[in-house]
C-alpha cells in the first residue's frame, strides 16, 4: 500500500495527459505571447491543472494579461492565504478571492476560470471550479459590471503564463493540459469528469479556441516560440509562446494523470529550502540536523529512486523513515537517533540501521549519485554509488512495519547539503536515460529488474 501525505489520488482513465512543465521561482519563468484581435473581450475560458511546488509567502500567478490595467488569476499571500484570487485592475477593481485554500503539494487540482461578463446574473459572470466542482463560498466577491470589455484583451497585449506580466508573482510548481478559449465560457464537462471511483479525471477538449486561444501540452523541449518550444500552441493557432527562464530538463512526466513523489514542503525543517518543483533540496545545518521526506509514502513493493549530492560537505544521509511515528525533521539525527525506525547511507560510507552504525561502502561526495532500492516485501534496502551497488550488493536487512518516506538530512556542521532528487523527473541534467520496466521515469542508472518509480501508476499496480 502507498498513500500521498496530501491524500492525492491517481488518476485513471482513457485519456492520459503525458507532460507537464515546472515553475521554479527563483528562476523568474514564463510563458508569454502577443495578442492579435480577439475573438471577444467579454467571454473567454482559461483551464489548467496544477501541482504547487514549495508554499511561500508571495502571490504566484497561474495567467494574467495587461500592463497597468491587468488582469490576474493566482494563489495570494493575503486573506486567505493560499486562496485562488481572480483580480481586476483596472482603476475600480474587482475581486473574487475563494475561502478553499490550495496548500496540498502533492496533489494535482484541476481550476477552470471561465468569465461571460454579457451574462445578466452578477454571479455568473465570472465562475471558478476545482476538480469539476464550481466554487460558492468567497472571502471576496465582487464581480465585473455587465458587458465588461477586459482591458488586456486587446491586439498588440500580452498573455502571460507563470506570471503577472509586469509583476513578480513567480508559479513556483507544475501547469498541465492548459487551455485558453477565447469567445466561450465553458464548464468543467468540457475538459473532464467524475470516474466510477468518483474522482474527477481529465478528458481531450474537442472544442474550438478562437483567436487568440491556446492549448499547451508542454512536450516540446525548445526554447523558441514556435511549434517545436516548451511553449508550443498545439490548438491549431500557432499562438506559441515566448519561453523565459525555462529548459528542457522543467518538462516532466509528472502529470494528473501519474502523479511522482517530490520532497515535501509540509514535511521539513524550517531551514530546508525546496526549490525545482519540490525536486532540490538545500539544507542549512547551523550545527543541527534537520530533514526533508518525500510526499509519497509506501509498505509494500520495490521502488526505486536517486539522489545528486551536489554540494561537497560532509554531512549527508539517504535512506528511508517511517511515517508511522512522531519523528520530528527539526531535532532528531537520523545517523545517531535509535528511536526512529530509519535506514540509510552517510557519505562517510556507513550505513545506519536505527542510529546503529557500521561499516557498509565508500564514501561519496560532490556530485556523485545515490541510488535506493527500497524492498519492503523482503525486508531489504540497497545503496548503489554512481551505478555500483554498494557492500557487493549485499542487501541491508531490515524489518519495515508501516509506511516509509524517502529522506534526505544535513547531519551535521554549519554547512549546507543540497540534494537534488530525481524520483523520475530530474531536475538537473543526466548523460543517460533509464525508464523503470513500465517505462516511468528518467534515471542517470539502469533500474534494476523489480524496482519501480515512485509514482502513482505504479503504486496502483504495485503498491
Amino acid at each position: 500500500m502507498a498513500f500521498l501525505i496530501g491524500g492525492a489520488n491517481s488518476l485513471t482513465g482513457g485519456y492520459d495527459i503525458d507532460n507537464s512543465l515546472r515553475f521554479n521561482k527563483g528562476d523568474s519563468p514564463k510563458l508569454n505571447f502577443t495578442q492579435g484581435t480577439p475573438t471577444s473581450r467579454r467571454t473567454w475560458t482559461y483551464s489548467t491543472w496544477v501541482k504547487r511546488g514549495n508554499l511561500a509567502d508571495q502571490s504566484e500567478s497561474i495567467l494574467s494579461w495587461g500592463d497597468e490595467d491587468f488582469f490576474d488569476i493566482r494563489f495570494q499571500d493575503g486573506t486567505p492565504d493560499d486562496g485562488l484570487l481572480v483580480y481586476i485592475s483596472d482603476g475600480d477593481s474587482k475581486t473574487l478571492a475563494t475561502n478553499r485554500l490550495f496548500r496540498d503539494p502533492a496533489t494535482w487540482y484541476h481550476i477552470i476560470v471561465a468569465s461571460d461578463t454579457t451574462d445578466g446574473t452578477a454571479g455568473d459572470r465570472t465562475r471558478i471550479y476545482v476538480n469539476g466542482v464550481e466554487e460558492t463560498s468567497f472571502a471576496t466577491e465582487a464581480q465585473p459590471d455587465q458587458n465588461y470589455d477586459y482591458r488586456g484583451l486587446v491586439s498588440g497585449d500580452t498573455i502571460c503564463i507563470g506570471n503577472r506580466y509586469t509583476g513578480s508573482h513567480y508559479l513556483d510548481g507544475y501547469l498541465a493540459d492548459t487551455h485558453f478559449i477565447d469567445g466561450q465560457q465553458l464548464t468543467p464537462s468540457s475538459f473532464g469528469e467524475t470516474n466510477d471511483n468518483g474522482v474527477w479525471i481529465p478528458i481531450k477538449y474537442s472544442g474550438t479556441y478562437g483567436t487568440n486561444g491556446f492549448k499547451l501540452e508542454y512536450k516540446q523541449t525548445g526554447t523558441d516560440a514556435d511549434a517545436s518550444g516548451l511553449g508550443a500552441d498545439t490548438s491549431g493557432n500557432d499562438n506559441h509562446m515566448t519561453v523565459t527562464n525555462l529548459a528542457a530538463t522543467d518538462v516532466t512526466t509528472d502529470t494528473p494523470t501519474n502523479n511522482f513523489a517530490t520532497l515535501n514542503p509540509l514535511n521539513k525543517a524550517s531551514n530546508v529550502t525546496l526549490s525545482e518543483g519540490n525536486c532540490k533540496a538545500a539544507i542549512a545545518g547551523s550545527g543541527q540536523s534537520r530533514a526533508v521526506t518525500s510526499s509519497i509514502a509506501v509498505s509494500s513493493g520495490k521502488w526505486y529512486w536517486e539522489t545528486k549530492y551536489t554540494t561537497d560537505v560532509d554531512a549527508g544521509f539517504v535512506g528511508v523513515i517511517t511515517a508511522d511515528g512522531g519523528w520530528n525533521p527539526s531535532d532528531s539525527d537520523l545517523a545517531n537517533n535509535g528511536s526512529d525506525d530509519n535506514v540509510g547511507y552517510i557519505n562517510g560510507g556507513n550505513k545506519y540501521i536505527n542510529g546503529s552504525a557500521s561499516s557498509y561502502g565508500n564514501s561519496w561526495a560532490n556530485n556523485d549519485t545515490i541510488s535506493v532500492l527500497l524492498n519492503i516485501d523482503d525486508n531489504e534496502v540497497i545503496f548503489y554509488k554512481n551505478g555500483t551497488a554498494q557492500n557487493s550488493g549485499t542487501a541491508i536487512s531490515k524489518t519495515f512495519s508501516g509506511f516509509y518516506y524517502a529522506v534526505v538530512q544535513h547531519t551535521s556542521g554549519s554547512g549546507t547539503s543540497n540534494f537534488s532528487m530525481n524520483f523520475g523527473n530530474p531536475p538537473h541534467a543526466i548523460s543517460s536515460g533509464n525508464a523503470d520496466a513500465n517505462g516511468f521515469g528518467n534515471f542517470e542508472y539502469a533500474v534494476p529488474s523489480g524496482y519501480f518509480a515512485l509514482c502513482t501508476k505504479n503504486l496502483a499496480e504495485y503498491g
